[in-house]
């Protein structure tokens, strides 16, 4: 049997066995009989008015349920910033979940390079980037999450201010808002004050939500509060403004989003365009565009132009990304 045969079969097997292994880890950390046991003790112990969201916080957040997992991947360069997306993306994958999904991508793309004739480096390459697609997606869901959580952060500020002027402290005013602003604003403030319940001090408790949520607006919040609790002042006047300059930096950034909303259309048409070309030349001509893919110089020019597109958008990007 030809060696490239064999190599493929078992390829395509390690894809399906971590394929396999992150839906069982995934299933086993949410469902399985010792998630199950440890939620039934905390409920005994916390009554029956506890949320699944108190019991979430007292786990010690870990890389992998297996300990020589854990072992493994605390050894790994860059586990802890992966294990910091996943947590800013308010997700409850963990960190081994997110990096067999990735192998698993990484064997699929390097499968597909097999199966498209690509030299080595060219497989290594496209499985690099498949590998790269679960991180790219996380880090849109982070950038989603902070963006719906800065739209609401202004309303969250108002009720506290109007919780604290009505004679409430500063923790009830916390509740109020965990209860009434919607997700996942409401939930980060929900864990806030369940961690104040918890014992954990006010000042880590507000720490901790800055790390969770890594916006510049919340964080502005955190200090303030900070500041105010060892100095004093007027804390409602001060969330006032803050949301205030919330309002105003978030009406500032539409504005923005609209003068350049010619440019980043710009970039779909540019990037669209080379394959709504070239699919329209092979319904016309069939056949006509084989001999860049059979072709070694025509497989070296479909690889530059892929990195000079690359390089294009990236620049596009970078272009229209004004930051307030």
């Amino acid at each position: 049997m030809d060696l490239r045969l064999l190599l493929f079969i078992a390829l395509i097997f390690a894809a399906v066995a971590l394929m396999v292994w992150g839906v069982y880890t995934s299933w086993n950390a949410a469902r399985g009989p010792e998630a199950e046991r440890i939620a039934r003790r905390l409920r005994n112990a916390i009554g029956d008015s506890g949320s699944e969201l108190a019991v979430s916080i007292t786990k010690e957040r870990s890389l992998a349920q297996d300990a020589g997992m854990q072992d493994f991947l605390a050894r790994l360069p860059g586990i802890q910033k992966l294990d910091r997306l996943l947590l800013q993306t308010g997700r409850g994958m963990s960190a081994a979940q997110l990096t067999a999904l990735m192998g698993g991508c990484f064997l699929i793309g390097f499968i597909l390079g097999s199966g498209l004739a690509l030299p080595w480096f060219g497989r290594l390459m496209l499985g690099a980037a498949a590998a790269a697609l679960p991180v790219l997606e996380a880090a849109r869901a982070k950038r989603k999450r902070i963006l719906r959580i800065e739209s609401l952060l202004p309303d969250a500020l108002d009720m506290m201010g109007r919780a604290m002027r009505a004679g409430h402290a500063f923790p009830t005013a916390l509740k109020m808002v965990g209860e009434e602003i919607p997700d996942p604003l409401g939930a980060e403030f929900r864990i806030v004050f369940d961690e104040v319940n918890f014992g954990v001090s006010m000042p880590d408790a507000l720490m901790n939500l800055a790390l969770r949520v890594p916006s510049t607006d919340l964080r502005y919040f955190v200090i303030a509060v900070l500041i105010q609790r060892e100095t004093g002042g007027n804390l409602t006047d001060l969330l006032a403004s803050i949301s205030a300059i919330i309002r105003d930096r978030l009406k500032l950034l539409g504005q923005v989003k609209v003068m350049s909303a010619e440019g980043r259309m710009s970039a779909w048409v540019l990037g669209l365009m080379p394959f709504a070309v070239g699919g329209l030349v092979s319904m016309v001509n069939p056949g006509s565009l084989q001999v860049l893919f059979t072709d070694p110089g025509g497989r070296k020019m479909l690889g530059m132009a892929a990195g000079l597109m690359v390089i294009g958008m990236l620049a596009i990007r970078k272009i229209t990304t004004i930051r307030i």
